[in-house]
């Protein structure tokens, strides 16, 4: 083999750091803080802090490999601690701060974290699973709404008073960077350690135009938080281009958001579907109030974002919404729905549909759907099967080993989404393998149905469940929440869904209820649904679906 003749310098986040201070140390970062307030700083102040973080925690006995844990919302704060552990060779791991306690003090101590960072406004939290945590020797207080509790370092003092001339360790690309722990819906959460190499490619497949786009004249606002799946990496992209950052905090209500995309001129933004179906509200009841022209891309994933949603956007708004999808086990991005140039021709209603997939994989991802025997299945657009997806940012095993059945023996992660692929390579998911609704034979998908729903005006969202079903072992059933002021009934949905859906897809019971419960990453948790009513058909004979 004749090898080329190129320098080998590893891909590490510490060459972010000194890009984003030698070039972009003018770029602002702004804060918001629990009270409201914002907080402005720069590339070149900050990375000058994560020089003395990195002493800091030096000074504490940190040390390579060693997990440094955060319990922070979205602030430069815990932007410094995202790039400072990394750098000195240690690894970050940010906790859910929407999970139970229990979780949580699990999670810690699978890790075995050596010292966590924590807001004070979270402090509660933490205290109430710190004594379940041996490992932790050091707790570091953020005073974003008070000061650091007795028994504390506060977190201002400590960067405050470290040494300015660290010099950041020359570190191997596969060291381990960041550690992210799944939902864990189906069991306990299970660990992904990502590496400075992982990171870095990542992050170019963000700024990359077939990506997410982030380039240095942006203004980024990650809603999604930074303990979800490294806020799908805008961090570290923002970072690397050397875009301006706005972070939101806690405040994730509609008019909060609003108000700060207008003010900041936000260019780009990211969430999950939750959070722009109560936004699209808020600009339809005031279509005025708003100037966010300067917003070119709104990005959804997390769960199926509905068409109806997307499309109002687009007509009643002129805002664009960019679909993607990805998983904590892929660093996270996977796909992102972008219209082909050669496809740019088609009908509004193809369009949309095409808007509304998960889209295409990113560069470097590679993907295939698998039937139950593990054989590749053909690109119909039909044909059913789990979604597999390999490349140099896709997980390789779980940080501990757990879940050794989702890798294959010829190297595919196995996502447990059932989906469909056309013969243009558009992704669309079907289910969570654990959903999917299999009545008489036949499967129905509870994803399309909850998007058709979703496309009712009355309706603000809809999760479709399986429910027991006496003869045909399982049967859909809607939970619905209705718009405030709007009206619908049971015969009015199912005539809705009847339009565009077989007679046995339709589900048999609509529940109206006031909310649907969630996950911490803020997808519908069936299981909950299941437990509460999934026995709603026990009493019936079973008719005709």
């Amino acid at each position: 083999m004749l090898e080329g003749r190129m320098m080998h310098v590893p891909l590490t986040l510490t060459h972010f750091v000194e890009r984003a201070r030698s070039l972009f140390g003018r770029s602002e970062i702004v804060s918001r803080l629990p009270d409201g307030r914002l907080e402005r700083s720069d590339y070149g102040a900050v990375a000058g802090r994560v020089a003395r973080l990195c002493s800091a925690l030096r000074g504490l006995g940190v040390r390579p490999g060693d997990r440094v844990a955060t319990l922070c919302w979205n602030h430069a704060r815990h932007l410094e601690v995202y790039l400072a552990a990394p750098a000195m060779g240690a690894v970050v791991h940010t906790l859910n701060l929407r999970l139970h306690p229990d979780e949580l003090a699990y999670i810690a101590a699978h890790a075995e974290d050596k010292a966590v960072v924590v807001d004070r406004s979270l402090y509660k939290l933490w205290s109430a699973f710190a004594a379940r945590v041996p490992s932790v020797r050091h707790v570091v207080v953020v005073p974003d709404d008070g000061p650091a509790p007795e028994g504390t370092i506060d977190y201002e003092a400590l960067v405050g008073g470290a040494a300015a001339d660290f010099d950041f360790p020359r570190l191997e690309e596969n060291a381990a960077a960041m550690l992210c722990y799944t939902s864990g819906t189906t069991g306990n959460p299970k660990g992904v350690l990502y590496s400075h190499r992982s990171c870095v490619l990542h992050s170019m497949a963000v700024c990359a135009r077939d990506g997410l786009g982030v380039g240095n004249d942006d203004t980024v606002m990650p809603v999604v938080p930074m303990f979800h799946a490294a806020a799908w990496g805008l961090p570290y992209a923002a970072v690397a281009c050397g875009a301006k950052v706005v972070f939101p905090g806690p405040r994730l209500d509609p008019p909060s958001l609003l108000e700060l995309l207008e003010r900041e001129r936000v260019t780009l933004t990211a969430g999950v579907p939750t959070i722009w179906l109560g936004i699209l509200q808020a600009l339809d009841r005031e279509p005025k109030r708003y100037d966010l022209s300067r917003l070119r891309s709104m990005v959804v994933g997390g769960s199926a974002a509905p068409a109806a949603m997307i499309d109002g956007f687009r007509e009643r708004h002129g805002l664009e919404v960019l679909h993607a999808w990805g998983m904590t086990e892929l660093n996270p991005l996977g796909t992102v729905a972008r219209v082909k140039g050669t496809l740019q021709g088609r009908p509004a209603a193809e369009l949309l549909e095409l808007r509304a997939s998960q889209g295409v994989p990113v560069p470097l991802v590679e993907q295939r759907h698998t039937g139950d025997d593990g054989r590749a299945l053909p690109w119909d657009g039909k044909t059913f099967g789990e979604l597999e997806v390999r490349g140099p940012w896709v997980a390789a095993s779980y940080f501990g080993d757990e879940g050794k059945d989702r890798f294959t023996s010829d190297g595919w992660f196995k996502t447990g989404d059932v989906v469909t692929i056309d013969p243009e390579g558009y992704v669309r998911i079907v289910d969570r393998s654990k959903d999917v609704i299999k009545s008489g034979g036949e499967w129905i998908s509870s994803v399309a149905l909850e998007n058709a729903l979703m496309g009712h005006p009355a309706v603000l969202e809809a999760a479709v469940f399986a429910a027991n079903h006496p003869r045909w072992g399982e049967r859909p059933v809607a939970a619905v929440v209705l718009k405030e002021g709007a009206s619908a009934g049971e015969a009015e949905l199912a005539s809705h869904l009847a339009a565009g859906f077989a007679k046995y897809c339709v589900p048999d019971r609509f529940l109206f209820v006031k909310e649907i419960p969630r996950t911490s990453t803020g997808k519908f948790l069936k299981t909950k649904l299941r437990e509460r009513y999934g026995d709603v058909f026990a009493a019936e004979g079973g008719g005709e679906p």
